[in-house]
């Protein structure tokens, strides 16, 4: 009798399993459409890529426009290097000025649109790069 169990618990567990493993947050599939929804107004093609939006901060800040973060590449850009942790301190953050209010129209929705970004991202962490070890780094997961 218990060869037949084992497989149908082993069989049981795999099926129990398969909806958390297809869960899995990627860019394509959650980030991105986040993104266009509540962020791409100030971080889209419009936006100037990092380097130049630093270069004039101020303009762009008065403007209401911020870096350009709309494809995948930007994206880890402000995530896992080299700006490592930029996005999280952004999102992570109700200060005035922070990114977190931008993330819904509500609390709730607020909240469940960080902890998507936060499935995403993996270690989510405030740290800069020089201030994180190999394993925090290699907790970035940041699936396409």
């Amino acid at each position: 009798m218990k060869p037949i169990i084992a497989p149908l618990v082993l069989t049981a567990l795999l099926t129990l399993a398969t909806p958390a493993l297809s869960a899995e947050v990627t860019y394509r599939d959650q980030i991105k459409p986040l993104f266009d929804a509540r962020c791409n107004s100030c971080h889209g093609d419009k936006a100037p890529e990092y380097k130049a939006f630093k270069l004039e901060k101020e303009k762009w800040l008065a403007a209401g426009i911020g870096p350009r973060m709309d494809s995948y590449t930007y994206l880890v850009y402000f995530t896992g290097w080299p700006d490592t942790g930029a996005l999280m301190r952004r999102l992570d953050d109700a200060k005035p000025g922070n990114m977190y209010q931008h993330l819904g129209d509500t609390e709730p929705e607020r909240q469940q649109n960080l902890a998507l970004f936060k499935a995403w991202v993996g270690n989510w962490t405030l740290n800069r790069f020089d201030a994180m070890s190999k394993e925090e780094l290699a907790g970035i997961k940041v699936a396409y």
